[in-house]
């Protein structure tokens, strides 16, 4: 094949995409899936596998609605290039401008940071900054997340680096209210959902209504979350994640927000949601992640660059440019990919945590779309995941975390009382007949016992599928409970559980000016 020379995409065979789907399903004991695919002169193929709930017999259909996660970032930068086009504002506007309130650790990040900026995942701030605010579900607010972001400390220098983060989407939410004067639910439901006919979308999780919805699975076997048996979980995010990661809709209603995005912003009658000059925006790499010799023959899927643009991760495969974000909530996860230069789309969502059979199935859809010779995408699929378990025996074996030597060097009572963070807020430590117990006074599933766990240090025990443990360290000045700081207890964490950005002090030091 000459360089340039992009094959004709084969015919889109359904027993193609059934087989395929049927496979990974099987293999990974997948509950439901939904596929929609996109393709060239209006080609199109949407449909549901399998069953919604675990042990029910209703089944997945193209409406039956699924949260698609951080795919909605997408989202929300196409409603921020509609109001570029309006002229309400500019990619290079400061976010100051927009909202004075803004307000980083950093004074000069502060007056840099720029409209383009809020979904680059280059602020410097840490990977998840302020996610606990969100995950599990918390009652802050908006306005308290804004608030937070100047007490967290830059990981790295301002636009010198890549870390996700989901708090600066909410920012950008909150600017896009301030700018158009409409909240995030009402801007998508008009500018996006409306005209694209997207039935059944919804920009928030609270917003979801009728039967017709996916039910969340997660292995929840010991010792931490991702081994065991699948089983239904129910969903844990706040409210207020819309911007992030909020979207709830079903496969059809993706397969028209795959179609214009293909067409770079035009509908089918010619009419336009968002210019090419947008469009053109939204998909330039900005933010590298990584870079290295590309892909082999094992992993075909390796690629010589992977950057981030506005809500949009850009990489290559097998030579062609690809356009994918991927999203993940409790019990739940989606896969968005487009290759614009083929006219091709499609969105995968899956009524199961477990995140690798997805990327493999994506992998398996598009050397099929593009009529290539199939990597054994199953076999892949099992090494990476048997990869994971691997370190997890290794940190564990067949049992529970071992405890360090050592243990309280206080008396259980001197550790109770009333913690404060400076972003996240208070944090209780109580002290009774069966021994000490945290709760977290703004997340109602970060609450259990505590158990020693080394010297002054102790382990949470948190309600089964409710949340990542955490290792509770209490640091001891002169007898008595300086301060304290966290980590997840198990180093496979995801991200989101960002304990390590908690500095716990005692509530009467705070009311006496320490911090």
């Amino acid at each position: 094949m000459t360089a340039g020379h992009q094959p004709d995409p084969p015919p889109f065979d359904s027993s193609g995409f059934d087989a395929i789907v049927g496979r990974f399903m099987q293999a990974f004991e997948l509950p439901g899936v939904a596929l929609a695919v996109a393709g060239p002169n209006g080609r199109a193929y949407v449909r549901g596998y399998g069953v919604r709930e675990l042990g029910r017999p209703a089944l997945v259909d193209v409406e039956t609605s699924f949260a698609i996660a951080s795919t909605s970032k997408a989202f929300l930068a196409a409603c921020l290039a509609m109001l570029v086009d309006d002229g309400k504002l500019a990619w290079e506007d400061p976010v100051r401008r927009h909202l004075p309130e803004f307000e980083l650790h950093d004074p000069a990040a502060s007056e840099m940071m720029t409209v383009r900026d809020l979904l680059l995942h280059n602020s410097g701030l840490p990977l998840g900054a302020a996610d606990l605010m969100q995950f599990p579900r918390s009652d802050h607010r908006l306005e308290e997340i804004l608030a937070a972001l100047r007490h967290f400390p830059l990981g790295a220098r301002f636009r010198s680096g890549y870390a996700y983060d989901n708090c600066l989407y909410l920012v950008a939410g909150m600017l896009l209210e301030r700018v158009a004067g409409l909240s995030w639910d009402d801007f998508v439901a008009q500018r996006v959902f409306a005209p694209l006919g997207m039935a059944g979308a919804v920009a928030n999780p609270t917003l979801v209504t009728g039967a017709n919805r996916a039910g969340r699975h997660a292995r929840l076997g010991p010792p931490i979350i991702g081994m065991g048996a699948l089983e239904l979980v129910t969903p844990d995010e706040s409210a207020l994640i819309g911007p992030a990661g909020g979207i709830n809709c079903g496969a059809a209603a993706l397969l028209s927000w795959l179609q214009v995005q293909l067409g770079r912003g035009a509908l089918a009658d010619g009419r336009r949601l968002w210019s090419e000059a947008q469009a053109d925006q939204m998909w330039a790499p900005r933010t590298l992640i990584s870079c290295g010799p590309g892909p082999t023959a094992g992993q075909p899927q390796r690629s010589v660059l992977q950057a981030y643009a506005l809500g949009w991760g850009v990489s290559d495969y097998r030579g062609r440019r690809m356009i994918t974000h991927g999203g993940a909530l409790a019990g739940q996860t989606s896969r968005v990919t487009l290759l614009p230069e083929q006219g091709i789309g499609f969105a995968l969502l899956s009524n199961s945590g477990d995140a690798e059979p997805l990327s493999g199935l994506r992998y398996a859809l598009l050397d099929y779309l593009l009529n290539v010779p199939c990597h054994d995408w199953l076999d892949a699929s099992r090494n990476a995941i048997a990869s994971a378990q691997a370190q997890v025996f290794a940190l564990v074996g067949q049992g529970d975390f071992v405890a360090p030597v050592g243990g309280p060097g206080l008396p259980l009572s001197s550790y109770a009382g009333r913690y404060r963070d400076a972003w996240y807020g208070e944090v209780e430590v109580g002290c009774d007949e069966g021994g000490l117990s945290i709760a977290f006074s703004r997340t109602s599933a970060l609450r259990g016992r505590l158990e020693s766990f080394g010297t002054d240090c102790f382990r949470t025990r948190f309600a089964r599928g409710a949340a990542e443990d955490a290792v509770v360290q209490f640091h001891l000045a002169e007898g008595a409970v300086s301060h304290v700081t966290l980590r997840a207890l198990s180093p496979l964490a995801d991200f989101s559980f960002d304990y390590h950005d908690l500095l716990l002090m005692p509530v009467a030091v705070v009311a006496g000016g320490a911090r």
